[in-house]
């Protein structure tokens, strides 16, 4: 009877050890499962414009990696991998900040984004094209920053021929057996052309240097031939004092012998210098003074500080 009892105690306690090894395996079992709920949360790289982050997360895809920390991006900024992509643990995220940017070029005023570093990816980004000798502001190789203005200086140098007029001469006769107030053109004159190659340099369109390479004369200039009378016709001569006054400024003077309108050479017999005056006024008043000569007419024969000198009068007929 004895025995019977101890088996069954035996019994028992194996089935409780059982059951303890049981309970253990079963938990054992739940651990891996637990370990896959970790493996969930995924540990993401990004870099946000230059700046370094190490985030976690249990999203699946980069949008909802950036709700979830409220990172917000523009239509102008760029992203790698592109905003739906999905995300593992250790993805590298890369947010590149478009910068607001003012571009002066060709008389406008440009307002644009730009992802480029410096300057010069700047301009390629928005298609702008530099020549050799554009200029900008600040330089090229000058980092892009956020409300940054650029000014753009077009320097174009071109090689240019014009056209130009070559005056001609006046080549002057005399003929006696012609009235002195007549004038013939015997030939007339023609202007001859020259082709003249410039260098030129424009500042933003407008020229700031010319520099002449070469020129070639297309067409001669022709002269011009006159031929002016000198035969006059005198009548009294008259000799006496000569004085000046400024009236007119013009080849005139004032006699009391000669009548308004009529001309009179008036010669300084001092030095034989002559000119002809036309009488537009009554004097001069004053002993042995025959003639008053303009200002400009007294000039022409004698020095203004002489004031009086010794004249011939002649009416001229013609």
């Amino acid at each position: 009877m004895t025995t019977k009892k101890t088996i069954k105690r035996r019994i028992l306690s194996i089935f409780i050890v059982l059951l303890g090894f049981y309970g253990i395996f079963c938990l054992f079992l739940k651990t891996p499962k637990r370990e896959l709920s970790d493996n969930s949360i995924k540990k993401i790289i990004l870099h946000d414009n230059g700046l370094f982050f190490e985030s976690s997360t249990s999203t699946n895809s980069i949008s909802e990696f950036l709700k979830e920390k409220n990172i917000k991006i523009t239509e102008h900024d760029q992203i790698v991998p592109e905003i739906n992509a999905k995300i593992f643990s250790g993805s590298r995220i890369e947010i590149q900040r478009a910068a607001k940017i003012k571009i002066e070029v060709d008389g406008k005023e440009i307002e644009t984004y730009a992802l480029g570093k410096n300057i010069g990816e700047a301009l390629k980004e928005n298609n702008i094209i530099l020549t050799r000798l554009d200029k900008t502001e600040p330089r090229l190789s000058y980092p892009v920053e956020n409300n940054s203005k650029i000014i753009i200086t077009r320097i174009n140098v071109e090689e240019k021929i014009e056209k130009e007029n070559i005056d001609f001469k006046t080549i002057a006769k005399t003929d006696s057996k012609l009235g002195w107030r007549e004038k013939k053109i015997e030939q007339k004159g023609e202007k001859g052309i020259i082709e003249v190659k410039y260098k030129i340099t424009y500042n933003n369109g407008k020229e700031i240097s010319r520099v002449i390479l070469e020129k070639n004369i297309t067409k001669d200039p022709v002269p011009q031939i006159e031929t002016q009378g000198t035969y006059m016709k005198l009548g009294k001569t008259n000799k006496g004092q000569g004085t000046w006054y400024a009236y007119k400024g013009g080849m005139f003077a004032a006699s009391t012998t000669i009548p308004k309108g009529n001309y009179a050479k008036v010669t300084n017999t001092a030095n034989g210098k002559s000119i002809v005056v036309q009488i537009n006024d009554y004097g001069p008043q004053g002993k042995g003074r025959i003639i008053d000569l303009d200002k400009v007419a007294f000039a022409k024969i004698a020095s203004l500080g002489a004031g009086v000198i010794g004249v011939k009068v002649e009416e001229v007929l013609n």
